[in-house]
């Protein structure tokens, strides 16, 4: 069996979640393993992000979301509604903001993103993907996405890709 594993690495904008759809790149990834039959786990590690399978919708909005997407965001926003102030959420509490602050993040205030590790949990963090004939069994309709939930500031996100099979 053989095994590859490749990172995509994603600019975050901030203000609103980020939808990256890297259907495109993750083809390109599967094609040059020259996997036939097997799987692609499509995996983040940040755990304000979440990845799915999705279907474009092709229209978007004056702020680049796909209809789809900002239904998603709409109706995310009546289930966990975006962090605004502090206590709005138990999360972050001091000793969560002192440990932000030792690792280096910029303020306390960044970890303002409660919403997002909700809304990550919702739809999860990976994808497995079935890899048939070389290429991806994705349907008719369906993109491969990376959504970053935080809002508080833009950021560098990295999804890994590990293909399996033969």
């Amino acid at each position: 069996m053989k095994v590859v594993r490749e990172s995509l690495d994603l600019q975050s904008e901030g203000l609103h979640p980020t939808f990256h759809d890297v259907t495109e790149k993750v083809k390109e990834i599967v094609n040059r393993s020259g996997v036939k039959n097997g799987v692609c786990v499509a995996y983040s590690h940040h755990t304000t992000c979440s990845v799915m399978v999705q279907e474009c919708s092709h229209d978007k909005t004056y702020f680049g979301l796909e209809y789809l997407q900002q239904d998603l965001c709409n109706i995310m926003e009546k289930l966990v509604p975006t962090c605004r102030v502090e206590g709005q959420y138990m999360h972050p509490g001091p000793k969560h903001a002192e440990f932000g602050n030792s690792v280096g993040e910029p303020g306390e205030w960044t970890s303002l993103n409660t919403d997002a590790h909700l809304r990550s949990c919702f739809f999860g963090r990976s994808e497995s993907i079935v890899i048939i004939d070389g290429n991806l069994d994705l349907g008719q309709f369906g993109h491969l996405y990376l959504i970053d939930w935080d809002q508080v500031r833009a950021r560098p996100r990295t999804l890994q890709i590990q293909v399996m099979g033969e």
